[in-house]
């Protein structure tokens, strides 16, 4: 009967944990898109200009990059709990600092350090994920995290419009405010430290930079970051490049358009739900040649119809569908290989993931319109682009047939859960 209560206690403990986490992974997104849709009124609201404006959002991205490099590799030495709380605290006050910033340079800075605060919550979250749960368990909850956060800057502008609805731009800011009041209260109560103190790095912050180092020799782990960081790449690519496509080139409206952007993502939503099903029963690295050759294959397609001169709309939706149903299953595996490979520091690991992330995030995202226009096919050649790069990392580097550990020698938890 004891053992009963216990698993139980244990199963709903675990639940509110990935709910948290989940909450963690979701928060970051939205401070990076809920606001785009009061760009004009924001710069009405400063008498700037729009590239102003756009900074900020260059600036958020920067320092999620960065503060994931560095609260990473932190946390190995620290600890997870109390980094989660100070950034969920600074993330709710300096999103207040936006909501009331009184500048374009306030509010730049703000967005800044704004989205270095929000990055504990996904580099940690995901290391927290890897202290309590190996194998096939933290694959799924992986999965769970990165659909999450897959999904949230979608879900995002619609929110901000709503937002925008009933007050100025500054409401979004405050009401960024208060979900990160309310992921300190879960953190604090649902988040208990999963990093114990005899399993800590020593040596401080230089100790823990030369762990990050460590791992960058290690050639599987090189591999599997380049593997997923020219996946998102893609995927950023296709999320600039799509509205232009489907609005510009088809002559779909916004909601017309938001209608195809969200049924690709319930496309990668349900891959990632595969995913997390076939991680317990597949090898995961057979999971990622899978994903990565559906993306190739989608991508190879949509630029051979473009280059033939079949340019229809339902030729393109199709494609990019099968485009984004690929990024489901590419992206949670190679995520859950990283954290595997890097188990030893799992802060270093995760913090290298969420860096080369967004740095080839924002890499790619101005490059469908380089050229001075975005099109079909600048879109599907710069997206067939990071695939490609992604496959032959997977090739040479990260080297599949090598690869991961078959799922009925992996652990469901470890011993920390």
């Amino acid at each position: 009967m004891n053992a009963g209560i216990d698993v139980t206690s244990a199963r709903t403990g675990a639940g509110r944990l990935v709910i948290v986490l989940g909450g963690l992974s979701a928060v970051s997104p939205f401070a990076t898109d809920m606001y785009a849709p009061g760009f004009p009124q924001i710069v009405t609201s400063f008498a700037t200009s729009g590239t102003a404006v756009q900074l900020s959002l260059t600036a958020c991205l920067v320092g999620l990059a960065v503060g994931q490099v560095v609260l990473g590799p932190v946390s190995d030495s620290t600890g997870r709990r109390r980094l989660l709380l100070a950034g969920c605290g600074l993330f709710t006050a300096l999103s207040l600092v936006c909501a009331f910033a009184p500048t374009i340079a306030v509010f730049d800075v703000a967005r800044l350090l704004q989205g270095a605060a929000g990055s504990a919550g996904l580099v940690i979250g995901r290391a927290v994920i890897s202290d309590r749960f190996t194998g096939p368990s933290a694959a799924r909850k992986l999965s769970t995290l990165s659909t999450i956060a897959m999904t949230a800057p979608v879900l995002a502008p619609v929110a901000g419009g709503l937002v925008l609805g009933v007050g100025s731009w500054r409401l979004v800011f405050v009401a960024l405010a208060a979900a990160g009041l309310v992921l300190v209260t879960a953190v604090w109560v649902w988040v208990p430290e999963s990093l114990p103190a005899e399993r800590r790095r020593t040596g401080g912050l230089r100790a823990a930079f030369i762990a990050m180092g460590g791992l960058l020799r290690r050639r599987e782990l090189v591999g599997h970051l380049l593997v997923m960081g020219c996946g998102l790449a893609a995927m950023f690519a296709y999320i600039t490049g799509s509205p232009f496509v489907f609005q510009s080139v088809y002559g779909l409206s916004p909601t017309g358009y938001g209608l195809v952007f969200a049924t690709n993502a319930v496309g990668t939503t349900v891959a990632g739900v595969a995913f997390g099903r076939l991680a317990g029963r597949m090898r995961l690295n057979s999971l990622l040649v899978i994903g990565v050759a559906v993306t190739v294959t989608a991508a190879i397609t949509l630029v051979a119809l473009l280059a033939s001169g079949i340019s229809t709309f339902p030729s393109t939706w199709a494609c990019l569908f099968g485009l984004t149903s690929g990024f489901g299953v590419l992206l949670p595996a190679s995520t859950t290989i990283i954290l595997a490979v890097g188990a030893d520091a799992p802060g270093a690991a995760s913090g290298l993931l969420g860096g080369i992330q967004f740095v080839l995030a924002a890499a790619a995202a101005p490059l469908p319109g380089a050229l001075g226009s975005t099109t079909a096919m600048s879109t599907a050649v710069v997206v067939l682009g990071f695939v490609l790069l992604s496959a032959l990392a997977l090739i040479t580097l990260a080297r599949p047939r090598q690869g991961h550990e078959e799922p009925s020698t992996m652990d469901q938890t470890s011993p920390a859960a």
